[in-house]
């Protein structure tokens, strides 16, 4: 593609964008959006050349504003950007627009932002998921051919199996982490979200790999993972894990039929299905909320009114700080500050934060012990399809259960992927595919052969 054809591509994005979002038909997917005129291909002769990309807005990037979906952030410019975003530049992405977020990645349902939620694009009065919910919608919507998204609990893949679209969560490191404004440091891992397996392998593969500005980067060569994704024509030989605790009270009826579906799907298609255990599992909610929400106290702490952000001057410098963070931060934030600084406190660190990590300890054991076994394990992403805007905002447990099925690979630092697989309600599902540290490879070729078998992605939402 050449630099002027990639860049009229870009540009009609946009137009797209800023048209949709204008009308009556608006999703509220975008907080900014990026000026047509001051468009340039880094790569003309890149895999992504002329590519639109929609950027989650927790990543830092040059030329447009990172607010983190955060009044603390208004306006703000970063004076550097993210690996990610270099990565995808160097391969010829166009940036057009930063999407919106849970405020700083805390929520399943993006209504959480302080821009205001954004709909799902299959039914407007219905959220898309979170925390990268506009990077979702925008894609799903066909707003964009490619999206970034961040995933601390399964907020890559639970926004792509509520919107209908394809997610994944690479392995802990296997992506830096540089230019990512962090929630749970030790949870968070960037992720691309596409129409289809092979897009979404085409952008892991131009992100992926070492970088010296990350302590958590892996020092790992990454794989071709277009190549890798279409070896062989089947699946024989492949074991499939199912686990018995992630088919529990509180799954609709609707997604387990149609996950038990997939299921025997994949075994048409030549995979052996195991019936798998992973007996941890239920303590992986409780166990993620209080190690992301203690990291997000530590991390969150930096916004201050001093160096950057928002400012509310007081009497004096702890009343500046007490004004500033009144203002800058919602609800759900100011929540999870206040857990997080209580688990860590004197006298409760070790009954609750050190005793999480230990059990953090037994969750990854419990996948290491099966990947033993088994080569990738399916589940469902999310226990029901996308909801009504409102319906769980003032019930924070009910929020909160709605990572159930992705908070262990989070956890135990493993990578993960949604793959559309059916419909309940007249809504999408997604079937989640499991693989084991740098396993991005054997989930990527799952996923595609079940893609190819189906036409599920190829579902679009009405009037598309």
């Amino acid at each position: 593609m050449s630099a002027t054809d990639g860049l009229e591509r870009a540009r009609a994005s946009i137009a797209a964008i800023r048209g949709r979002e204008a009308g009556s038909e608006a999703l509220n997917a975008f907080l900014s959006v990026a000026d047509p005129d001051g468009l340039s291909i880094g790569n003309p002769q890149g895999v992504l050349a002329g590519v639109p990309l929609a950027v989650k807005d927790n990543l830092a990037t040059l030329d447009l504003d990172t607010t983190c979906g955060s009044r603390v952030l208004e306006g703000y410019r970063s004076p550097f950007e993210a690996t990610v975003i270099t990565r995808a530049r160097a391969a010829g992405a166009v940036v057009v627009g930063k999407t919106n977020m849970d405020e700083f990645a805390m929520g399943s349902s993006t209504e959480n932002s302080a821009y205001g939620p954004t709909l799902n694009p299959h039914d407007r009065t219905r959220v898309p998921g979170g925390s990268s919910g506009g990077s979702a919608a925008a894609v799903a919507a066909g707003l964009v051919p490619m999206a970034l998204g961040s995933d601390t609990g399964g907020s890559v893949r639970q926004p792509a199996a509520l919107c209908g679209v394809v997610g994944i969560k690479p392995t802990y490191g296997r992506v830096s982490r540089y230019g990512l404004i962090a929630h749970g440091s030790s949870l968070d891992q960037i992720g691309p979200l596409a129409k289809d397996v092979e897009d979404v392998a085409i952008l892991l593969t131009a992100i992926a790999g070492y970088d010296r500005r990350d302590s958590t980067s892996l020092n790992v060569p990454a794989p071709d993972y277009l190549a890798e994704m279409k070896r062989g024509d089947d699946l024989k030989g492949l074991k499939v894990g199912v686990p018995a605790e992630y088919f529990i009270e509180g799954l609709e009826a609707g997604v387990e039929s149609t996950i038990r579906a997939a299921i025997g799907q994949l075994a048409g298609l030549g995979a052996e299905i195991v019936d798998i255990s992973l007996p941890h599992t239920q303590y992986a909610i409780p166990v993620y909320y209080l190690i992301s929400t203690a990291e997000a106290s530590a991390n969150l702490s930096r916004y201050d009114g001093v160096r950057y952000g928002l400012r509310r001057d007081g009497e004096d410098m702890w009343d500046t700080f007490r004004q500033t963070r009144e203002a800058g931060f919602g609800p759900e934030v100011k929540r999870r500050i206040m857990l997080g600084t209580y688990a860590l406190s004197a006298g409760y660190y070790d009954a609750y934060y050190l005793k999480a990590q230990q059990v953090r300890t037994l969750l990854r054991r419990d996948f290491e012990q099966v990947f033993e076994q088994v080569d990738v394990i399916v589940s469902p992403v999310s226990p029901t399809v996308a909801f009504e805007i409102g319906a769980k905002i003032d019930d924070p447990l009910q929020m909160y259960l709605m990572d159930v099925f992705t908070a262990s690979l989070n956890l135990a630092g493993f990578c993960g992927i949604s793959v559309p697989c059916g419909f309940s309600e007249g809504m999408p599902v997604g079937l989640q595919i499991i693989g084991p540290a740098l396993g991005e490879s054997a989930i990527l070729r799952t996923a595609y052969r079940y893609e190819q078998a189906t036409e599920w992605h190829q579902q679009k939402p009405a009037g598309l």
